[in-house]
């Protein structure tokens, strides 16, 4: 399974929200690019990344951090957050990045979605956030009346192949990963599965792994020392 530690960006800062309120923030570090190397120096080749003033306003905050991200080499880099235009997916992957993530735009120009994913295959993921089991955007603020299962057929139906699924109510909680949640996804045949959203432990981890889900994120279990990259990379495995 791969593993993807994250940075989410506010500001140009390493922070992390909890259950994704912005008004719940704690600031883990100023320097994205150290905070990349240390993860690079503990075993990872992958790295997601999201611009979080994107994902709420759509603007490029964080942009240029992502960009110096990119230049350092040595990670292959999934990055999402106000990715809502095909222009801006071309300037994500002229920096270097490996895969966009669409999130807002997939819900709100399912069209658009579609074509970028039959356009851009494998360089093109789907970020499908749910709260209480109904998809949301705009940064978490925005409920959409389609369940996110029944979203995840309709975007594999429609070419998508990877999707990253987050359950908001475990994000940043601590409190374990839906693992029934992702027992059900990874029964959509032809859609592969990254967990993201309070993995915790390593037997969730292997949990996950067993189940078929092609990779995990993993946040502020990192952050806080709960778990341990290095670790996590030997035992489970790596991009």
């Amino acid at each position: 399974m791969q593993i993807f530690p994250a940075i989410d960006l506010r500001g140009g800062q390493v922070v992390r929200l909890y259950q994704g309120d912005y008004d719940q923030e704690t600031v883990y570090g100023a320097d994205p690019c150290a905070q990349a190397r240390a993860f690079l120096d503990a075993g990872a080749r992958c790295l997601h990344v999201v611009d979080l003033d994107g994902a709420r306003d759509g603007s490029l905050e964080n942009f240029d951090s992502i960009a110096a991200i990119a230049r350092q080499g040595g990670l292959f880099i999934e990055a999402g957050g106000g990715i809502r235009t095909e222009e801006r997916i071309r300037r994500y992957l002229d920096l270097g990045v490996g895969r966009c993530i669409l999130g807002t735009a997939a819900v709100k120009d399912f069209t658009f979605t579609a074509r970028m994913a039959q356009k851009y295959g494998d360089q093109i993921a789907v970020g499908v956030d749910a709260r209480d089991g109904y998809v949301a955007v705009n940064g978490w603020k925005e409920l959409s009346r389609e369940k996110g299962v029944d979203f995840c057929r309709r975007l594999r139906d429609a070419g998508v192949r990877a999707v990253i699924y987050t359950d908001i109510s475990r994000d940043g909680a601590g409190q374990g990963t839906n693992l029934e949640l992702y027992g059900e996804l990874v029964q959509i045949q032809g859609l592969e599965i990254t967990a993201s959203g309070g993995v915790s432990s390593l037997e969730e981890l292997r949990r996950l792994e067993g189940m078929g889900v092609r990779a995990a994120i993993l946040g502020k279990a990192l952050y806080t020392g709960r778990l341990d990259l290095r670790t996590v990379l030997e035992e489970v495995g790596a991009c």
